[in-house]
């Protein structure tokens, strides 16, 4: 009868060193996922805030001749922000220059006006006002 063949048994240092490497390894890509999820995590918290214009507003701004600086825009977006905390879903911002219909539930804006031209205008369907200079 021949003799069974059992796989080496390795030494207690060798077999420590394996587990070590594993655990370096688990750990090195545990802190990658970790970081990249941090980063994704962040991009996503800062994009809940970035105020989107959607296209009809865009046509608007443009066929009327509104600009806004980017300084502006980042004013709007802080005030959208706070409206929102405070429960706002719809928003008329009034501007020196413009008014601008802004959904605060989706970070959008719906519609813009020249200020003159909203004058005369009733808005419905909006549970805050936010005034800018």
């Amino acid at each position: 009868m021949d003799k069974p063949i059992y796989p080496s048994i390795k030494s207690q240092a060798a077999i420590k060193n394996g587990i070590e490497a594993i655990k370096s390894k688990s750990t090195v890509h545990k802190a990658q996922n970790l970081t990249s999820f941090s980063t994704h995590f962040h991009q996503s918290i800062s994009s809940l805030n970035t105020l989107n214009i959607s296209k009809h507003a865009n046509e608007r701004l443009q066929q009327r001749g509104i600009e806004i600086d980017d300084a502006k825009w980042k004013a709007i977006e802080e005030k959208v922000t706070q409206a929102k905390k405070m429960g706002i879903k719809e928003s008329l911002i009034l501007l020196n220059n413009a008014a601008l219909i802004v959904s605060a539930k989706n970070n959008t804006v719906i519609t813009a006006m020249d200020r003159d031209e909203a004058t005369d205008q009733i808005f419905t369907n909006i549970n805050g006002t936010i005034i800018m200079n």
